[in-house]
């Protein structure tokens, strides 16, 4: 390809080396994919969901067997760990087999009518042509889970991933082409979101856009929407809280809040980013957690032994980079880290150290942003009650988790806790496929994603 429709895909870990080449796609490369779509929506929705998740399961089984591939190729796209990517494409294989499984359920109800002799019965119908634009943090598990519902539910799909891990979206469409998927269900279209995605969220035949990333642009897209009527699912930010109650088991709390906070280097909306602790184990907290990141590996994610990635892009590093020195100049204290990494060859990736905060107040910007680094800010509180309400004290409302050994602390937080993801003695990250997902507040469009509740955003009811 020219530069001019093609961009290189970088390796994080290595700006010299080009993992691949994208097209920088057009509005007249949506309208066509737009057109298949729609044309293959017509015979893709009268197929009975059986025989749709039949090709859900061909193609898990095809991108089972590529799993070493993809998940490598993740790796050099994205910068996490190896293990990590092969932890989640096995994820995308388990999501399209759950959504498979799916065609076989019901979908209505039978209800009494007042006339005793009338059926009334409701069923759910595809929207039509779904549009999805994905992130570049989870470049398998988001697509499919966004990808696999609208399929099993009769919809067809324009999607546009990140342009950061493209190369990647386009090896999992490989396997929707290798298992038959009949021309037009799916269709890839890359470049920018300024054009690519634009042209997506304004196109009148798109009949519902699905969307994970930044806030400022899922407001933009939940507004074109609505305006053209279109129905719309936002997953965006998050400023997830951990709560270390006095009497919580703290090595623990100390690796949940190591793992939910600095694995993929932070870049997760589900990541722990502010860490409550109560006075009386402060210290002790403080001690054990700065032992533990003290021992964190940072490098290539290639390579054996390596705990910690780089930061997906040199955007993304400078974004983090920038809020560590706010943080330094709201007067918040340094435990650890705050610079870029550049030992052992590093100084070519986008590399930053694990970075501990304390003296954090709840009112700065980096106790209210989201920083999607790997940076956590310590709060010392007095009590549970105390960090519930500081907790709770932010814009987003995606997912939360407290430490604790009693009960009237569990219920407090289950109860009060204004989130849409809450655990106990877990960290913040992670939420299992089969279980609804999404925010509160400014995190979600109030809708949730995965599981059984795909299918409120994916189809409609019809009453018969």
């Amino acid at each position: 390809s020219t530069a001019n429709d093609a961009e290189a895909s970088i390796n994080p870990a290595n700006r010299n080396e080009v993992v691949g080449y994208i097209q920088r796609s057009t509005k007249e490369d949506v309208d066509k994919a737009v057109a298949a779509a729609r044309q293959a929506q017509k015979a893709w929705r009268k197929l009975s969901g059986a025989a749709r998740g039949e090709y859900l399961y061909k193609i898990a089984n095809i991108l089972e067997s590529r799993l070493e591939d993809i998940a490598a190729t993740m790796t050099k796209e994205m910068g996490k760990t190896l293990p990590e990517a092969k932890g989640e494409t096995m994820r995308g294989v388990a999501i399209l087999r759950y959504y498979a499984g799916e065609g076989m359920r019901k979908i209505g109800d039978v209800i009494p009518s007042t006339d005793n002799e009338a059926l009334m019965f409701t069923t759910r119908v595809p929207l039509g042509v779904v549009g999805v634009i994905s992130p570049w943090n989870f470049p398998v598990a988001i697509p499919i889970w966004k990808m696999a519902p609208a399929l099993i539910y009769g919809n067809t799909v324009v999607i546009k991933p990140a342009q950061e891990t493209a190369v990647t979206a386009a090896k999992v469409i490989e396997c929707m082409d290798e298992a038959g998927l009949p021309a037009g269900v799916v269709n890839m279209v890359t470049g920018r979101g300024s054009v690519v995605g634009e042209a997506i969220v304004n196109h009148p035949d798109v009949n519902g856009i699905t969307f994970t990333g930044s806030n400022a642009t899922g407001k933009r897209i939940g507004q074109a929407a609505l305006a053209r009527g279109a129905k719309y699912q936002l997953e965006m930010g998050g400023k997830n809280p951990v709560i270390i109650a006095s009497d919580a088991d703290l090595d623990l709390a100390v690796e949940g809040t190591i793992s939910g906070g600095l694995r993929s280097t932070g870049q997760k909306c589900t990541a722990t980013s502010r860490v409550f602790v109560q006075a009386d184990v402060y210290d002790v907290f403080k001690e054990k957690l700065l032992a533990k990141v003290q021992e964190i590996t940072i490098g290539n994610g290639l390579e054996d032994g390596i705990w910690m990635g780089p930061c997906a892009s040199e955007s993304q590093l400078n974004t983090v980079l920038s809020y560590i020195e706010k943080g330094k100049s709201e007067g918040a204290t340094l435990l650890y880290g705050g610079e870029r990494y550049t030992e052992n060859g590093g100084e070519d990736g986008f590399y930053v150290q694990p970075t501990v905060f304390e003296n954090v107040t709840n009112d700065m910007v980096i106790a209210r942003e989201e920083i999607f680094g790997p940076v956590l800010a310590l709060i010392k509180v007095d009590t549970v009650e105390e960090a519930l309400e500081q907790a709770n004290d932010a814009e987003f409302g995606l997912s939360a988790s407290i430490y604790t050994k009693d009960i009237g602390n569990m219920l407090s937080f289950i109860n009060e806790m204004d989130a849409g993801l809450v655990r106990i003695n877990a960290e913040t990250a992670g939420v299992e496929l089969q279980a609804p997902f999404g925010g509160m507040k400014q995190s979600s469009s109030h809708s949730r994603e995965q599981g059984q509740a795909a299918i409120e955003f994916f189809t409609a009811i019809k009453t018969v």
